[in-house]
């Protein structure tokens, strides 16, 4: 860039409180994650793949680690201790051979659902802490500016992985509730 177009000030002040928010974010959120899945034994990196899995529907080791924000090494052991436990299995595809895909077993997605069920089980302080927020505006916090970093860090892959995700998880959310209301 011939011109610079913020100082180093500001890109520092930017830094240090995107780094210190972030931070603050993470430990409630992975409090939040361990309390909610500390009864099925599982930890927060086996809880998202079982997640990524059954959202995404087939998803290759490569794309559990690249939407998990994860090494593809750390993806695919926790995948095998997942398979080991009867959540997952892993695939060829006759179309692809070079990749391994990841499916929840029956057992996976009973799991899924049973945590599901039950989250409102543990404490969940973002949830709280938002709470006063959709009070005042009839919604929670939206993260378009957030999304719009995101995307430009990891790409609009990971974008459309995280739609399509969260698109999955509202159609099997009330696909479930509605049949449970019949």
């Amino acid at each position: 860039m011939s011109e610079q177009l913020y100082t180093t000030k500001e890109a520092m002040l930017y830094s240090q409180r995107t780094a210190q928010l972030s931070k603050a974010l993470w430990k409630a959120v992975e409090k939040d994650w361990q309390l909610w899945i500390k009864p099925y034994d599982l930890n927060i990196n086996e809880h998202h793949i079982l997640w990524i899995s059954f959202h995404l529907q087939g998803a290759s080791i490569s794309d559990v680690a690249k939407f998990g924000v994860m090494h593809v090494s750390t993806a695919f052991n926790f995948s095998k201790k997942l398979e080991e436990r009867g959540l997952l299995k892993f695939s060829k595809r006759d179309d692809d051979k070079r990749n391994t895909y990841v499916e929840l077993t029956e057992a996976g997605s009973q799991l899924i659902m049973q945590m599901n069920e039950h989250y409102h089980d543990t404490p969940h302080c973002i949830l709280d802490g938002s709470l006063p927020l959709r009070e005042l505006y009839g919604r929670f916090p939206e993260f378009l500016d957030v999304m719009a970093v995101v995307r430009n860090i990891y790409g609009d892959d990971f974008i459309k992985i995280f739609e399509r995700s969260f698109k999955n998880f509202k159609d099997n959310f009330d696909q479930v509730h509605s049949s449970a209301r019949q």
